[in-house]
């Protein structure tokens, strides 16, 4: 694939910005499961929250004709369901006609930036619940990091419900990415122990008027069978910056795809930035992974 022209995008950004809205109203939808019940969604809400980096390349991310080109190559490939970014980035890709038949989900908190002294502040600093619904996409993500010991937390607790409550009352999804975290040496660290999931879930899963569209984006850690079976919640797979071995961490991946209430992968830099550089060739074996010809899913 031609790496992207941007030309034609800056200049519709400058002079015709209603063409966005325009985009987003010509956009044809599907229905946000397929027959297999399965998602596979990229991730690209990251670089909003400051975090470029890649492995050992802190700033992979910056150059964004490059995530565009990435995204729409990954986007156009079979088994690929939808993508969840920040307004700026969804809006590049609706001028680019790359949403189409796609699943969209929009990040909301990111005002906690990554390697600030305010990183817990989980702020609601994007996407709110009115403009999702204007624009027709399916549903909002927000990043919830609780610290026990920091009273802050609460507040981000509360946004969060409110959050939940007011697109569930539009009808749109409520995605919630829980952790428990703390900070240790002046950095925040989220909690990857099984004990620390299932109690992230637990609090998660009660947030907002109700839990009728709420759905868990959750780490993969040692013991999947206890997270799962912590929650009836719809659940899709965190695919984070792996530090495994690719082999080691798809064996992970599809031991835990197998559960009761998992429903596919949202994976943003493991896929979009993969170490032999093969984009196309990593989202097909994924796709496989969460889209297997003979997926079964367990309503159990």
């Amino acid at each position: 694939m031609q790496r992207f022209d941007l030309r034609d995008l800056r200049e519709a950004r400058a002079r015709h910005p209603e063409l966005v809205v325009e985009a987003a109203g010509r956009r044809t939808r599907r229905p946000l499961l397929g027959c297999d019940g399965r998602l596979l969604v990229l991730a690209a809400d990251h670089p909003a929250r400051g975090a470029l980096g890649v492995g050992a390349d802190t700033s992979a991310m910056a150059d964004r004709g490059e995530l565009l080109r990435r995204l729409a190559l990954c986007l156009g490939c079979p088994g690929v369901d939808g993508v969840l970014g920040t307004p700026d980035i969804l809006e590049d890709l609706l001028l680019l006609g790359a949403l189409d038949d796609k699943v969209v989900f929009v990040s909301m908190n990111r005002g906690g930036l990554h390697g600030a002294s305010f990183e817990l502040d989980d702020r609601f600093t994007a996407a709110n619940a009115e403009t999702i619904a204007a624009m027709g996409f399916d549903g909002g993500k927000m990043l919830c990091r609780i610290d026990l010991t920091d009273r802050g937390s609460l507040d981000t607790l509360e946004a969060c419900g409110r959050a939940v409550t007011e697109l569930a009352g539009r009808g749109l999804v409520a995605m919630i990415e829980p952790f428990m975290s703390r900070v240790e040496g002046g950095r925040v660290r989220n909690v990857l122990s099984t004990e620390a999931v299932v109690r992230s879930v637990a609090i998660a899963a009660g947030l907002g008027a109700t839990s009728a569209r709420t759905w868990l984006k959750l780490p993969v850690v040692e013991d999947m069978e206890a997270v799962t079976a912590a929650t009836t919640l719809p659940t899709l797979l965190l695919g984070g910056d792996p530090a495994t071995a690719p082999a080691d961490t798809h064996s992970r991946w599809e031991k835990a795809l197998r559960l009761p209430g998992v429903r596919g992968m949202v994976i943003g830099r493991a896929l979009l930035y993969p170490p032999d550089g093969s984009e196309d060739v990593g989202v097909g074996a994924l796709a496989d992974l969460v889209h297997p010809p003979s997926a079964e899913v367990e309503l159990q």
